[in-house]
């Protein structure tokens, strides 16, 4: 239940990572500017803290995006919504790697919470706050909204980044599948929270989040309890993936593309028995990275099903 392209246009494309902007940004903006007027004397300068806002939260989506390229995974696309923004990222099926890509984003918020501190604490001291009102209050604001922001993300809640944090801290001792159903469990719980507290505050935009969170560790729950079945599933003896090292599973998991019928990819040596499609490349079931058959690495025995 993350924001997709549709709906969204392009802004810019930056180191290979394309930046597109949802339509409905424009109209959440138009109600934050608005219900801040009295914080400033010029509409101007809420324009630029709304506007400095979602800079923060584009550089944080820009610090995941970059940790997982570091780590070898894809990462090319971000979206900016209403309720901040998602990095599409696709670090290799590996505790290690995931973990980093999903801190670097956090981190990016630590980085720049002395950088408005000192901005903070200059404007203070050379006395901005008497010539420049306007930008003392902006750069309060600013310290106030990245620290809050780093304090939210980092609350253990799934798919929150402090959720896929620990997530990724219990699959190195659980297991992809049992980590991330103990993560979705955990995020209910949060949710619960969250919702009790939009009640008591009669905050809308803390129950919507609480919504948006409720569906996400929904489809996690889902998720967890799939790759579960297929970690149980038997597995192909001779092959593993070149990303993340698992072996194939048995059975006519893999569907063609252009007949629609499911086939055993690795027994049919690449090409689907009722129609006779040939496939170069095997899409890996457990991280979904895609190799030609000669870079599988082949393991201990022989490829079985022969």
């Amino acid at each position: 239940m993350l924001p997709t392209r549709q709906g969204s246009f392009r802004l810019f494309q930056l180191a290979g990572i394309t930046v597109f902007l949802h339509w409905s940004w424009f109209l959440v903006a138009y109600y934050g500017i608005s219900r801040r007027s009295d914080a400033y004397t010029s509409m101007v300068w809420n324009a630029a803290e709304y506007l400095s806002l979602f800079l923060i939260v584009l550089m944080h989506e820009f610090g995941h995006s970059l940790a997982c390229r570091q780590v070898g995974g894809k990462a090319d696309q971000i979206v900016l919504w209403p309720l901040g923004g998602v990095a599409y990222v696709a670090p290799p099926h590996r505790p290690g790697a995931t973990l980093w890509s999903i801190a670097a984003g956090p981190l990016v918020n630590v980085v720049l919470f002395p950088v408005f501190t000192v901005g903070m604490l200059l404007s203070r001291s050379l006395g901005w706050g008497d010539v420049m009102p306007n930008l003392d209050t902006l750069l309060f604001s600013l310290w106030i909204i990245n620290g809050m922001l780093l304090v939210f993300n980092l609350l253990p809640i799934y798919p929150l980044d402090g959720g896929q944090i620990l997530r990724s801290l219990l699959w190195f001792v659980m297991g992809p599948a049992r980590s991330l159903m103990v993560a979705a469990i955990i995020g209910m719980g949060g949710v619960a929270a969250l919702i009790l507290l939009a009640l008591w505050w009669r905050d809308l935009w803390i129950g919507i989040v609480a919504v948006f969170i409720l569906l996400n560790c929904g489809r996690g729950l889902i998720q967890a309890k799939k790759m579960a079945q297929m970690e149980a599933m038997p597995r192909r003896a001779g092959y593993a993936c070149p990303s993340c090292l698992q072996s194939p599973p048995e059975g006519e998991f893999w569907v063609c593309g252009r007949c629609q019928k499911p086939f055993d990819l690795f027994q049919s040596h690449g090409e689907c028995p009722h129609c006779g499609t040939g496939y170069a490349a095997y899409p890996c079931l457990e991280c979904g990275s895609v190799q030609p058959m000669g870079k599988w690495i082949v393991t201990v025995g022989s490829p079985s099903g022969d």
